[in-house]
C-alpha cells in the first residue's frame, strides 16, 4: 500500500488542509478547465521537451498538474540537509578519485569500477577544479514511502535538467491562483536564477574578469532541453552559445560578437563530455569547441559541471555514497539509499536472477526511463529477455526492490485520484555556500497504477509547495 501524502487515517494531513478544502470548493469541472489553461500557458511558453525515439514530430508539451504537492518546513529540512551532505560526499569524492584514490586505496569501492568507468575522464587525473567543486549543481531524485521516510534514488551529477519545469511550474499556478498563494504561506523559488548566477560567478578562476562572465553552452535547438538551456540563459542574463560561437587563444575562451571578441570566464555547459572538445575527446564533434580542454586545465575558464563528473552519478557507483558519506564526512547518511544490488557481484547476481519478477532492473548508464525492466509489471518474455541481458553483460546492470513510491492527489480525466510522485530538488554549489530552493521538481506518473515518472514516458509535472516560515531567508 502506498504512502498517500495527503489524506491520513483521520482525514487531510496538517499541510494539505487548505488544499483539500480549495479542491472541494471549486470542484472537478473547474480544475479541468484551469488545467486547460494551464497547459495552454505551458504550451505558449514553449516549454516542450523532445523524444528522438519516436517517428514523426517527437515535440510533446510537458503535462502539468494544478494540484500542488506540499511539505512542511519540518519535512523539507531534512530534505534540504540530506541533499546538501550528499553533495559535499560526491564532490570530495571525485576530487579523491582523480587524484589520491584513497577511497579506493581503503577498499572501500572496487577499483575497477571507477578506473574503468566510461564516464571517468582521464584528462581530469591530477586536476583540481577552483575550488575543488566537480558538480555545481546537482539534482538528487528522492521517493517518499512515509511519513518521514525518504529515500534516494540517484544523484545526477553531469548536467541535470528539469529546473525550467520547477519554476514555470509555479509561474504557472500563482498566475491560475494567486488566492491560494495569498491564504498559505508557500515559500519563494524564483530565488533559484539569482543563487545560480552568484554560483557561477563565485567559481571563476584565477584569470577571470573582476565581474565574471557567464555563458550556457547548447547543443542546439533539436537537443530536448533546448528550452531550459534557452530559458536559463534569459533568466541569469547569460549569452546562450553554441560551440561555433566560441573560440580558444592562448588557454582563453571568447565569444565572438559584432563588436569583436569577448572573454569568457564560466560556462554552464549543457552538452555531453564526448562532444565537448573534438581535440579532446570526440574528433567528429561539431557541438564543442576546439581547445575547450587546454583552456580549462590551464585555469582559463570554469566548466560548470565538470568534465568526468558523471563517475560519481553511474548506478553502481551510487550503491557506495553512504560509505562515501561516512569516508569523506565521518557522518551517517541523512538520506538512505534504495537497497540496491550490483549485478557484477556474482552473489548479487544470483539473487536478482531469482528475484527479476519482484524487482526492477536499471541499466547503469540508462536514463530517461529508458532500458529497466519494472519486474512485477513486466511479461514473461520481458523478464526473459533481461535475464539473458544479465547473463550477458551482468556490470552493465543494477537492481532494486520495487517501492510503493507516495502518491499525491492529481487531476486526471475521471476526477482526482492519488498518482505515484518522485522529488528532484536541485543543490547549487559555490565557493563557499551550499543553495537549494524551497520546492523542486515534482514529477508525476500520470497512467494509473505506473512508477515511471519521466516525461519521455508519459509523466507529467506539479508544483512543489514549502509551508515556509516567511521570516526564514536562505542563498548566495
Amino acid at each position: 500500500m502506498s504512502y498517500d501524502e495527503m489524506t491520513g487515517a483521520d482525514g487531510p494531513r496538517a499541510p494539505y488542509a487548505q488544499v483539500s478544502d480549495w479542491i472541494n470548493r471549486v470542484g472537478i469541472e473547474t480544475l479541468q478547465a484551469d488545467q486547460q489553461v494551464a497547459e495552454k500557458l505551458f504550451r505558449r511558453a514553449g516549454i516542450t521537451f523532445q523524444v528522438y525515439t519516436e517517428k514523426g514530430d517527437p515535440e510533446r508539451l510537458i503535462p502539468i498538474d494544478v494540484i500542488p504537492r506540499v511539505f512542511q518546513a519540518r519535512e523539507w529540512d531534512l530534505v534540504d540537509r540530506g541533499v546538501k551532505q550528499r553533495a559535499r560526499a560526491l564532490n570530495a569524492f571525485l576530487r579523491d578519485v582523480y587524484n589520491e584514490r584513497e577511497i579506493l586505496a581503503a577498499g572501500i569501492i572496487p577499483a575497477d569500477l571507477i578506473l574503468n568507468n566510461e564516464a571517468y575522464e582521464k584528462q581530469m587525473v591530477g586536476f583540481v577544479p577552483p575550488h575543488g567543486i566537480y558538480s555545481h549543481i546537482i539534482g538528487t531524485d528522492i521517493v517518499r514511502t512515509g511519513d518521514d521516510e525518504f529515500f534516494v534514488l540517484e544523484d545526477n551529477c553531469r548536467v541535470p535538467s528539469g529546473v525550467s519545469y520547477m519554476l514555470e511550474s509555479r509561474d504557472t499556478m500563482v498566475r491560475l491562483f494567486p488566492d491560494l498563494f495569498s491564504q498559505n504561506r508557500v515559500a519563494a523559488v524564483d530565488d533559484y536564477p539569482a543563487a545560480l548566477l552568484a554560483m557561477m560567478k563565485s567559481v571563476a578562476g584565477p584569470k577571470a574578469l573582476a565581474d565574471p562572465s557567464v555563458a550556457v553552452l547548447t547543443p542546439g535547438h533539436f537537443n530536448s532541453a533546448y528550452y531550459e538551456h534557452s530559458f536559463l540563459a534569459d533568466e541569469v542574463g547569460a549569452s546562450l552559445v553554441q560551440g561555433q560561437d566560441l573560440e580558444v587563444r592562448d588557454q582563453m575562451v571568447y565569444l565572438r560578437t559584432t563588436a569583436g571578441l569577448e572573454q569568457v570566464d564560466v560556462i554552464y555547459r549543457r552538452v555531453d563530455d564526448a562532444f565537448l572538445d573534438p581535440r579532446a575527446f570526440r574528433p567528429d564533434s561539431m557541438l564543442g569547441v576546439p581547445g575547450l580542454m587546454d583552456a580549462y586545465l590551464n585555469g582559463g575558464v570554469t566548466l560548470v559541471n565538470a568534465p568526468g563528473a558523471g563517475v560519481a552519478d553511474d548506478k553502481a557507483v551510487y550503491c557506495f555514497v553512504p560509505q562515501m558519506i561516512e569516508f569523506y564526512l565521518g557522518e551517517k547518511p541523512i538520506l538512505p539509499n534504495v537497497e540496491t544490488y550490483r549485478c557484477a557481484d556474482p552473489d548479487q547476481l544470483s539473487y536478482v536472477m531469482a528475484h527479476l519478477d519482484k524487482l526492477v532492473v536499471k541499466e547503469v548508464h540508462g536514463s530517461g526511463g529508458y532500458g529497466m525492466l519494472i519486474g512485477p509489471m513486466a511479461t514473461r518474455d520481458q523478464i526473459e529477455e533481461f535475464r539473458q541481458k544479465l547473463r550477458a553483460t551482468p556490470g552493465a546492470f543494477i537492481a532494486q526492490p520495487t517501492l510503493a513510491l507516495s502518491t499525491c492527489p492529481t487531476l486526471v480525466d475521471e476526477g482526482v485520484a492519488p498518482r505515484h510522485v518522485d522529488l528532484r530538488p536541485f543543490c547549487l554549489v559555490g565557493r563557499d555556500h551550499m543553495h537549494i530552493s524551497k520546492g523542486g521538481l515534482t514529477r508525476v506518473a500520470l497512467p494509473e497504477g505506473s512508477l515511471v515518472v519521466n516525461s519521455s514516458q508519459g509523466g507529467g509535472v506539479k508544483d512543489t509547495w514549502v509551508m515556509e516560515d516567511p521570516l526564514t531567508t536562505g542563498g548566495f
